[in-house]
């Protein structure tokens, strides 16, 4: 099934206006619930004043195959305190209800399953959300989830890695919506101190392919605003931020207000890096 709508939609508006701008695109993640709800609303609120371009929203899952230490302790966290999936999505409704920003929600697919694909996407749309993420979904199984996106108006966003064939590739890049999220290293999230020429090197293969039918943001160790850079001038749309911001707040559990203001200076920084160099 084509996808006859890669330009289409809010996240797609965005990279649109950025790329008028000549900017590149931050996508700043953070764990959904994450120590507590209220404390969450402040740090996502923080990463929005801080200039994030989108705002990524995890939903903590129990086995979660891509995430590292970082984002597994942040998602034990907020399961501990009883958060759901319709409560995160009670939660992005509410940034959203203030805040004019595309909001990607990354998931498991059992959960999704669970709520039932339709009632899921609906709920999700009812909530501001624009655009989900699965990793355990593969693409050729990812008919019924792409339908029900549709029917609300939300991007199906699929990832692919440094090692998928060009074959597969195009078939991810016909299905994908909003971005492609580019895994940029073999292995789960977490911060790096350096980028892997890896990562550069995918980023220039994917474009050649995309040729341009949809942006590309590429996460994974992505840590640094020189990381930031480095993608945008291999020819990345955007970055995406996660594991550097998660830790943030793993470090600051008992310091609430410093937490936002680290994660606020934190995108700042990295937002900066996705600005146009002067001449």
């Amino acid at each position: 099934m084509p996808n006859a709508s890669h330009n289409s939609g809010k996240i797609a508006s965005k990279f649109r206006e950025l790329r008028s701008r000549r900017e590149g695109a931050l996508i700043a993640y953070l764990t959904g619930g994450d120590p507590d709800p209220e404390s969450f609303l402040c740090n996502a609120q923080a990463l929005i004043e801080g200039g994030t371009d989108i705002l990524e929203v995890g939903i903590p899952f129990s086995d979660p195959i891509a995430d590292g230490p970082v984002i597994q302790a942040s998602s034990h966290r907020a399961l501990a305190r009883g958060i759901t999936p319709s409560k995160i999505l009670g939660l992005t409704a509410k940034l959203s209800k203030f805040n004019d920003i595309p909001i990607v929600i990354l998931t498991y697919y059992n959960p999704v399953m669970a709520a039932g694909l339709d009632k899921f996407m609906k709920t999700a749309e009812e909530s501001g959300v624009n655009g989900v993420v699965v990793p355990d979904l593969s693409v050729e199984e990812s008919g019924p989830l792409c339908q029900a996106g549709q029917k609300q108006d939300i991007d199906t966003i699929f990832l692919a890695s440094p090692n998928t064939s060009p074959q597969r590739m195009k078939r991810i890049l016909e299905r994908s919506q909003g971005f492609l999220y580019l895994v940029s290293l073999f292995g789960v999230t977490g911060p790096r101190r350096e980028l892997s020429p890896l990562a550069l090197d995918a980023v220039k293969v994917v474009r050649n392919l995309a040729k341009g039918t949809i942006p590309i943001a590429a996460g994974f160790g992505i840590t640094r605003p020189e990381h930031v850079s480095a993608l945008l001038q291999s020819g990345a749309d955007g970055a995406i931020v996660g594991s550097a911001l998660v830790e943030i707040v793993s470090q600051n559990l008992d310091q609430p207000q410093a937490a936002a203001a680290k994660l606020r200076d934190a995108v700042s920084e990295l937002k900066r890096a996705t600005l146009p160099k002067a001449a």
